[in-house]
């Protein structure tokens, strides 16, 4: 018995160890094959840079900036700060007066760099808008040492674009542009440009996100990456696998004043359209809409009744804009433009500021949770809009408005009270603005934490308009401060949705 049993144990063992062995040969013979197949992989997309970064170097220029030579004066040390004899005897009396320093005229220019790329053959580089701000001359550096003095140079502040004219060199090539819509995140992507002033770098990475809005710039819509961006790569070219442009380097998230692992880049689709108006034109001219927007989040969605993300709502008008034309009004969801969807306040941007000023374009938008459509024609945008805050009143720094007999709402935690004109125009608004006036806001309540401050003003409570203290109470009786009352807010320089909940 035992003797079967220890035979059986010994026939079990043979053919396990067999397929083991057979397991481990298996393995020993696949194992060289997919090690094979990842360096293969590995080495094709290096090759797939190297490719890249061989056909793009020659359209990539280092820019170098020189500003308006100041004068000034100033004691100087004849010998030069540092000198070692300086040093040795400018404690001595008998040399006091000579290494005090005398009184001679300095002189100094301030400098810049940058990166840009060559779009046409003719001799146009594009680059950003912040590296060639207040130059009095620009030089153009190729990878290939060459130098050209910049004869013409125009720029647009609010896309943070510009393009540089110089004599076209022979054989000079643009590099090929792609489209930035069609990019997604995790893409593959490499960003050239001069960092820190050295000659050339590549450097690669993936998509992080679109759309971001980084409140560095008027005009928002950045391509984020993981691409290494430093200070003086701005203005360089984000390309793709395919080596086409799909952005221009831009700005970089930074703690440090370096890389930081965060870097933003504007989409060449729009960075062109702003390219191709500043070579024809010199300038560029957008439309404009004339409201004020905010996103859906899931907290807005639940009180408006739609989709996160499905438009954008209107949180103000402004008086006599193409908006307030065509009878838009405030609480307004946006949801398509001339046939393309609205899916945030950046699209909407995107698709207004094309759109040519002196035709007649559909949009869609939701009433009342009814969808209706209305023709509309737009404008061109003002010049000083942005610069200033949109009711035309400059906003004052005040101290918080003292309390009249202010109405205390504990669950909220506010106190109100109500807005006269001459209050208005202390706290920095239009006199004709209406509502109540926030005088109080408790910092442990959920209306701190949603941005509510004292010298706000409540306009609109759900959908009414409240300019009277009975009129807020009136307007809140009936809904529930636990699931959040939706309340219209301003501020001097804009209007936005928020939903107030009660104090935990």
């Amino acid at each position: 018995m035992n003797v079967v049993r220890s035979y059986s144990q010994w026939i079990v063992a043979m053919v396990g160890g067999i397929c083991l062995v057979g397991a481990a040969v298996g393995m020993a013979q696949r194992q060289p094959k997919l090690n094979a197949v990842r360096a293969i992989d590995a080495r094709e997309l290096s090759s797939v840079f190297r490719t890249i970064s061989k056909n793009a170097l020659p359209s990539v220029v280092s820019i170098e900036t020189r500003g308006k030579t100041v004068s000034f004066s100033g004691k100087q040390n004849p010998l030069g700060e540092g000198h070692p004899f300086g040093e040795l005897f400018k404690n001595d009396p008998r040399f006091k007066e000579f290494f005090n320093g005398q009184q001679q005229p300095r002189h100094h220019t301030p400098r810049g760099m940058g990166s840009g790329f060559v779009i046409d053959s003719q001799g146009i580089i594009l680059t950003n808008s912040h590296v060639v701000e207040n130059a009095e001359s620009i030089i153009v550096r190729f990878h290939d040492g060459k130098e050209f003095t910049a004869i013409d140079w125009k720029q647009d502040p609010r896309s943070d674009i510009a393009i540089i004219r110089i004599d076209a060199p022979k054989g000079l090539k643009a590099l090929p542009l792609g489209d930035s819509d069609l990019s997604q995140i995790g893409d593959w992507v490499m960003a050239v440009g001069s960092p820190f002033g050295l000659e050339m770098s590549v450097t690669a990475g993936i998509i992080s996100a679109k759309g971001r809005d980084t409140n560095f710039e008027k005009r928002e819509d950045f391509i984020q990456t993981d691409a290494a961006i430093n200070p003086g790569n701005s203005g360089g070219p984000l390309l793709n696998l395919n080596g086409e442009v799909i952005g221009v380097n831009a700005a970089i998230s930074t703690r440090s004043g370096g890389y930081d692992g965060v870097s933003f880049t504007i989409p060449i689709n729009m960075a062109y359209w702003v390219a191709e108006q500043l070579v024809e034109k010199g300038e560029v001219k957008r439309a404009y809409l004339g409201v004020t927007i905010q996103e859906i989040d899931d907290t807005l969605s639940k009180k408006l009744d739609v989709e996160i993300s499905a438009g954008v709502v209107v949180s103000q008008v402004l008086e006599d804009s193409p908006a307030a034309l065509a009878k838009i009004q405030t609480g307004d969801i946006l949801v398509e433009l001339n046939g393309k969807e609205i899916r945030s306040p950046t699209v909407l941007q995107g698709i207004v500021e094309q759109l040519d000023i002196s035709k007649v374009y559909s949009l869609s938008l939701i009433r009342d949770g009814k969808r209706m459509t209305m023709d509309i024609s737009f404008k061109e945008f003002p010049k000083d809009l942005g610069l200033s805050n949109t009711n035309g009143a400059k906003p004052k720094k005040q101290d918080d408005p003292k309390e009249a007999k202010p109405g205390a709402y504990e669950r909220m935690g506010i106190e109100l009270q109500e807005l006269k004109p001459e209050l208005a125009e202390q706290l920095g608004y239009d006199a004709r603005v209406s509502g109540v006036v926030i005088t109080k806001v408790d910092p442990e309540s959920e209306a701190f934490l949603a941005g509510l401050r004292s010298g706000q003003i409540i306009e609109k409570v759900n959908d009414k308009s409240v300019t009277t203290l009975e009129e807020f109470k009136a307007a809140t009786k009936d809904t529930s401060v636990e699931k959040g009352v939706l309340m219209l807010v301003r501020t001097p320089r804009s209007s936005r949705f928020v939903v107030i909940k009660a104090k935990k």
